[in-house]
């Protein structure tokens, strides 16, 4: 029997704004990275045992956020339970590719990169980026590029889940009271994404 990628039903509440602003501009700036039709981001629901999508970039961005599978399955699956990195420069020759998966999101890759959202011993989740350049995926590298990237994201996802940003002053308040050490922690983090772009 197939199973589909179905509609979170009664999921968890939405990701904090300022999370999801993080998420998406991961997985805006993986997709640039390595030239890729497109990239996500899947974080791990360890009691439901399911990974959800929660930002994505390319193919698939109007009607995947949201979207859940389970967390057993396909490349995205094995990398979230094994903890390490992953690139399958052809998926019609992969026996862990998921096609099933695949197909239920309206877009099957000849190619991707995967890479675990890490943080001490736990996995948050994964960062797949489909269908690379065939420059951006030519070797160890490259993968080491996209485990960094994704490291630096598990670090400013877990910033802002456990410290979450203040709401924003009311207008009485003053204008110039200072970031909180999330915000900062955070737009250290963004500033070093940057400059592996410059590299």
């Amino acid at each position: 029997m197939t199973q589909t990628i179905a509609p979170v039903v009664n999921a968890a509440p939405r990701p904090h704004p300022a999370v999801a602003e993080l998420l998406q501009s991961v997985v805006d700036t993986a997709r640039a990275i390595f030239g890729a039709q497109a990239s996500s981001v899947m974080l791990l629901d360890t009691a439901a045992g399911e990974l959800a999508f929660e930002a994505v970039s390319g193919q698939g961005q109007e009607f995947l956020v949201g979207r859940r599978f389970p967390a057993g399955r396909g490349i995205a699956g094995w990398v979230a339970a094994s903890g390490e990195p992953m690139v399958v420069d052809d998926l019609h020759e992969s026996a862990a590719f998921d096609r099933d998966i695949a197909e239920s999101t309206g877009y099957v890759p000849d190619a991707l990169m995967a890479a675990p959202l890490v943080r001490g011993d736990r996995v948050l989740g994964v960062l797949e980026v489909l269908d690379p350049s065939p420059q951006a995926r030519s070797g160890l590298p490259e993968l080491d590029l996209l485990g960094l990237f994704a490291r630096q994201a598990a670090v400013a996802l877990h910033v802002l889940t456990t410290h979450p940003p203040r709401p924003a002053p009311e207008p009485a308040s003053t204008p110039d009271a200072p970031d909180g050490p999330s915000r900062t922690e955070l737009l250290d983090l963004l500033a070093q994404a940057r400059r592996l772009l410059e590299e």
